[in-house]
C-alpha cells in the first residue's frame, strides 16, 4: 500500500557530481595497475568505449560501446558522416564528456582512421580510432 498524504522535499536538494576515480588498467598487461581520477580517468573511458561494440557484450548497458561494425562495405561518404555521429554519440553517453570535435577521417581501401578532440569537464585530449570499413 502506498501511504497518502506524504510529499518528498525537493527544495534544499542538490545535484553532487559523482567522483571520476576509476581503476587504472594496463592493457598491455592485462592487469590493474592502482586507480586514476580527473582527466587521466575520461581518458580511460573513452578509450574503452571506442573499442567496445555496442550490444555485443551483456555486461554493459544498451547505452555504452560503439556501432562500428555496420559501417563496412558502404560509400565512404556515408562511412565519414556515421562515424562523426557515431562515435559524437557513444562518447557523450559520458556525463565529463561535452563534445567531440575536429574530426579528421582518413579512409584508405577497407580502413578508416578517425582523429578527434574530446572535450570534457576535465580538459581536452586527442584521441584516434581505427576500424574497417
Amino acid at each position: 500500500m502506498i501511504p497518502t498524504g506524504a510529499s518528498i522535499n525537493t527544495q534544499n536538494t542538490q545535484p553532487i557530481e559523482q567522483p571520476s576515480q576509476t581503476w587504472r588498467l594496463d592493457f598491455n598487461r592485462g592487469r590493474v595497475t592502482g586507480t586514476i581520477d580527473g582527466l587521466d580517468a575520461v581518458r580511460q573511458a573513452v578509450s574503452k568505449i571506442v573499442q567496445t561494440e555496442r550490444f555485443r557484450y551483456l555486461i554493459y548497458d544498451a547505452d555504452y560501446g560503439i556501432e562500428l561494425d555496420g559501417l563496412i562495405g558502404w560509400d565512404p561518404v556515408f562511412v565519414q558522416s556515421e562515424l562523426r555521429r557515431r562515435i559524437t554519440e557513444a562518447l557523450t553517453q559520458d556525463d565529463r564528456v561535452y563534445s567531440v570535435t575536429d574530426y579528421q577521417i582518413d579512409i584508405a581501401g577497407d580502413t578508416a582512421t578517425v582523429r578527434f578532440t574530446v572535450v570534457s569537464s576535465f580538459g581536452s585530449f586527442q584521441e584516434e580510432v581505427t576500424t574497417r570499413v
